[in-house]
């Protein structure tokens, strides 16, 4: 349940995994507003990576504003998220970081899919998220998708 994550996260972290890591922190609590805070005015977020049916022309969520409309038709659907980073590999400069993983959702009618894939946060000098690109198989994702004991 939560945040399961393999780095000691009281050791001295690049900024991008910080970032990442107060990004997964903020979707599991549901807290939007802190979310949305995370990222740079002109941030893009592209999950998954490409065309999908969140983003059928594979272009990335641009913008604060366009990232908030993201949340509302994706993540605020979700009543539970858990994410199990298994590995997390940083950029020479800690500014990239690319996580291996699952993010589990549980959805309405006890569902429950599971995302596995690798999840890249660029972030600028001031730690705020300038990109965050997710690349997973949407058919892959729903294949997992199974109804569990409510």
């Amino acid at each position: 349940m939560g945040i399961e994550v393999c780095w000691d996260q009281s050791a001295e972290q690049p900024a991008a995994r910080i970032a990442a890591w107060r990004s997964m922190d903020a979707v599991t609590r549901g807290a939007k507003d802190e979310w949305l805070a995370l990222f740079a005015v002109d941030a893009v977020v592209e999950d998954p990576v490409g065309p999908s049916m969140f983003d059928t022309e594979g272009k990335g969520h641009r913008g604060v504003e366009a990232i908030s409309a993201f949340w509302d038709a994706t993540i605020a659907h979700v009543q539970r998220f858990d994410f199990e980073i298994r590995d997390s590999h940083a950029s020479g400069d800690g500014t990239e970081v690319a996580n291996v993983g699952t993010i589990t959702t549980y959805l309405p009618g006890n569902y429950r899919v599971d995302t596995v894939g690798v999840f890249v946060y660029r972030v600028g000098e001031d730690g705020l998220i300038r990109s965050m690109r997710a690349f997973w198989e949407p058919e892959r994702a729903m294949a997992t998708a199974r109804q569990i004991d409510g």
